[in-house]
This record gives C-alpha cells, sequence and structure tokens, in this order.
C-alpha cells in the first residue's frame, strides 16, 4: 500500500481520479463541488469485500438505498475525526434508507482494524480493502475519500480529505429527498411499495 502517498495526499488536500470498472470511466479531477444531477451520475465500481465476521459483502447488496462509501485507515487523522460522525449517520437514518459501509486500507488488516473499531464503538459495516479495488475507485490516492451513492448505485458526489458534518448531511439529507420524491405518483402519494425513504432532520 502507498501510506506515505495517501498521508501526503490527504495533508494537501489533493484530488482525485476516479474510473469504473466498466468501460464508461467516471472521472473527476478534484472533489465534487455539489452532487451530480441524476441524469450526470455513472455506476459505482460494484465489488466483493470480506467484513470483520469473515462474511463476503458487494456493493450491489446495498442497491435501493443511499450509500457513504468510505475509504479510511487507522493511521489517518482526519478519518478518525470523521468516524463518530458517520456512527451517527448510521444510527439516526439506517431504517429511512441509507447504510455507511467502511472500506479500511490498512496494510496490518484485521489485526489492526478490530480494535480499533471496537474501541471506538462503530456501528456500521467496515470491509478490508484491497490494491484492486482502490484501483477500481481511480486509485484512492487521498484518505479519506468517500463517495455519496444514490439508490440506484450511481456516484453523486465524491468528498476528497476531511469536509463537515453538516455538508455530509446536507448531501444525505438531499439524496434522500430526492429518492423519496422520486417515488410520487402524479398525485403526489408516495408509491405504496414498502422501500419508500423519507427525508428526515438530521439532529
Amino acid at each position: 500500500m502507498r501510506r506515505h502517498q495517501w498521508f501526503l495526499a490527504a495533508a494537501l488536500g489533493l484530488g482525485a481520479v476516479v474510473a469504473s470498472c466498466d468501460t464508461t470511466a467516471y472521472r473527476v479531477a478534484e472533489a465534487d463541488s455539489s452532487l451530480k444531477p441524476p441524469h450526470e451520475r455513472q455506476t459505482a465500481p460494484d465489488f466483493e469485500l470480506k467484513d470483520a465476521d469473515g462474511r463476503t459483502v458487494r456493493l450491489s447488496d446495498y442497491r435501493g438505498k443511499v450509500v457513504l462509501l468510505n475509504f479510511w485507515a487507522t493511521w489517518c487523522g482526519p478519518c478518525k475525526l470523521e468516524i463518530p460522525w458517520f456512527v451517527e449517520f448510521e444510527k439516526e437514518l439506517k431504517d429511512e434508507g441509507f447504510a455507511v459501509l467502511g472500506i479500511s486500507m490498512d496494510e496490518g488488516g484485521w489485526d489492526v482494524v478490530k480494535p480499533y473499531l471496537e474501541s471506538v464503538r462503530v456501528n456500521y459495516r467496515v470491509l478490508m480493502g484491497n490494491e484492486e479495488v482502490a484501483m477500481a475507485y481511480g486509485g484512492v490516492e487521498s484518505l479519506p475519500t468517500t463517495f455519496l451513492i444514490d439508490r440506484e448505485g450511481r456516484i453523486a458526489r465524491v468528498h476528497v480529505g476531511l469536509v463537515s458534518k453538516a455538508e455530509y448531511e446536507n448531501d444525505i439529507k438531499t439524496l434522500l429527498g430526492q429518492e423519496s420524491g422520486a417515488r410520487r405518483d402524479r398525485s403526489g402519494v408516495l408509491a405504496a411499495d414498502g422501500g419508500g425513504a423519507t427525508q428526515r432532520p438530521l439532529g
């Protein structure tokens, strides 16, 4: 792993280039300044990674949810600042069609990551990353790097480096609001399919 490169990139606030696993490349020269309109979003690369219990997890398992996909490491200072926010988001919004997925890029593997997760009481699923998934998402040259993914599995926004809790909140609430609004029928009533999400204030 390129720990020294990630550290320098995070410290300097450098951008990242994100590429899809399919033939259509999703590229950003730097962090997105706002949520992309739905018609401009591209599909997030799918993956298979193991969680702390050894279970295989796929991004496609979360289709139908708004997902915050966070690349991080235990040695990354800004990552540690964000994790309590993500714990709160998971607690507040998991029943509203939202999920956090963490991808650890620690070279030490679960021997390093598991004790840390227990110490900070992380309540969302964390997976062990590798070079393959990092390259699928453009190399992930900076940590933290976070992808906000809509219910259709499309990348709505990329945050590179540390951003404010309020900015995450606004993005998440907007995505949940967009997704519930998109499912309204012509009379303005939510479609009764049992899988809806409504906008819920965080606080």
